[in-house]
Order: C-alpha cells, then structure tokens, then sequence
C-alpha cells in the first residue's frame, strides 16, 4: 500500500504536534521518524508532500502550535496573514510575546516581547495574530522610514485598517518607542497606493520636493469620459508617473497599455513610466525626469 494511503487526512495538509498525534493514536514515534514527515520545530511535523519548504503561511500554522499563552503572530507575518504582501522568500515568523513568556529560540522564529493586551490580539484564518490595527502600529514605528510607510499603505489599502482609527490608536500610545516615525508615516499615509513600489516612487518625489501630489487620480476626456487612472498625478499641468510591475511585460497588458497611453496623450497628458529598477537603483535619475516633465509643462 502506498504510504500517501496511510496518512490520516487530519496530518495531510497542515503542521501538528506530533505529541498529540501519538496520543490519539493516529501515528507511533517510529512512524514520525520515517521519511514521510518532517519536522518542522521541536514536537511539530508536516507531511512531506504537504508543503513548499518557503511557504509562509504553513510556518505561521507551525509556529503557531509553540505559542505560549498570551502571545501572536505579528509583524510582517500578520500582515501577510492579513492579506498585505510585504514579505521576502523564506522570511522568517514573526511573533509577539510578552515579557515573561519563553519561547525557544529558532531561525524560521523572529521573536518580539512587548505588552500586548488581549485587546491586541485576535484570532485570523484559525491562528493568534496580533489586530490588524496592531500589526500596522507595529509596522509604522519600524526603520527604515520607506518600509514602515509601505506597511501601513499595504494595510490600509485592504482596508483592514482604518487611517482615522490609527491615528487615534497611536495618539493614544504617543510614549511607545518609534512613535515619532509612525507620527510621520501616519501624516504620509495614502490609502489608495495599491503597490508597495508606488508607495517607493511617491515617497522619493515627495523627498525630491515634488509635491504636492495626487495618487491614483481618474483622467476624463473632455466629455466626461474615464481615460484612466493613474498612479500618480500633477493634475493642473497634466503630468502623471506610472509605476510598471512585471505584468506590464505580459502581451495582453502590452496592447492595453498601448492604448490607455494613446488615449492619455490624445487627452493632453504627459506620461513618464518607470520600473522598479529606475526607483531603486537610479533614484536621482528617475527624479530629474520627472522634475524636467513638471518644468516643460509649467512653462509652456
């Protein structure tokens, strides 16, 4: 009999103890020592079929079985629990504990002690994570400035968070470390930037002292009608800078993006588009193309 037909369907698809898998008989020590389970953490297995070795989530599952009481996942981790995509490959999980609890130290485990109230903790896709509101506290107050803005964007952008709520939260928590970064991450904040390299690309023009801004701003011809929306706009002169991920390389977003930027020129707007290799690696000059683009049209 194939092995896969002896695994119990409880132990296929996610991370257990394995501890409480022997006491309800389900599986033997020896059985656990076999090729078809791999541990994980100390008492924590998986089938060997039943996850990619960098897959986020089955670590947070894994993760979650050590907890001691009173602690989360939180941080990077419980926002891409909550739908924000911040997270490198084989990032290790991020959790929160309280300061007297213990939790053996491994590298797949960021460890974090803080206060953390029951109010700040929850309970997202069957784990203890840490609020939604929470994790984007969290996130704001962590160097570098760029990432803690590109985390609350992300969040607030799910709409998980509310831009109101957080401030108040953090207003109320004015004393907590990093909260001077936050302060100004929170006056940055804009929840419509839908990438976290929009967030990169607005940021550095804002640094450059080319705003003020409009981000995600709807184009109409002169009836009326939606051209488009672009990622970030001058409104009055006409100027927009778009953001190209790699999906723009794809045939069918090719031919669309073609002619949302005939129409977008047949409107009278200037269009200057970057990658994400122009904002990170060539920053000054992916601002002085987008200061010479402000100055043609101001002067004109």
């Amino acid at each position: 009999m194939p092995s896969s037909a002896r695994v119990p369907r409880r132990l296929a698809f996610r991370p257990f103890r394995g501890s409480t898998a022997i006491a309800e008989g389900l599986l033997t020590w020896a059985m656990l020592k076999g090729p078809a389970w791999r541990c994980l953490l100390p008492d924590v297995y998986v089938h060997r079929d039943g996850h990619r070795p960098e897959d986020h989530r089955m670590w947070c599952d894994a993760v979650a079985l050590r907890l001691p009481p009173g602690a989360a996942i939180a941080g990077r981790s419980a926002a891409f629990l909550w739908g924000a995509d911040l997270l490198v490959q084989d990032a290790p999980v991020t959790v929160l504990l309280p300061r007297a609890a213990r939790l053996r130290p491994h590298p797949r485990v960021r460890q974090i002690r803080s206060v953390l109230p029951d109010t700040d903790r929850t309970r997202f896709a069957g784990l203890p994570i840490t609020t939604a509101l929470r994790t984007a506290f969290d996130l704001g107050r962590q160097d570098p400035r760029v990432d803690a803005l590109v985390a609350v964007e992300a969040l607030l952008h799910r709409r998980v968070v509310k831009l109101p709520a957080l401030r108040a939260y953090s207003a109320a928590h004015a004393g907590w470390p990093g909260a001077a970064l936050l302060r100004e991450v929170l006056a940055l904040a804009e929840p419509l930037s839908e990438s976290p390299m929009e967030t990169h690309l607005r940021l550095l023009l804002l640094d450059a002292g080319l705003g003020p801004l409009t981000a995600q701003h709807d184009v109409h011809d002169a009836r009326g009608r939606f051209i488009a929306r672009v990622d970030l706009a001058w409104p009055a002169l006409r100027v927009a800078v778009e953001y190209d991920g790699d999906h723009h390389r794809e045939r069918a977003h090719f031919r669309q993006d073609v002619a949302r930027l005939n129409a977008l020129r047949a409107a009278g707007w200037l269009v200057v588009r970057f990658t994400a290799d122009d904002v990170l690696r060539h920053p000054r000059a992916t601002i002085a193309l987008v200061r010479q683009a402000l100055h043609e049209r101001a002067t004109r």
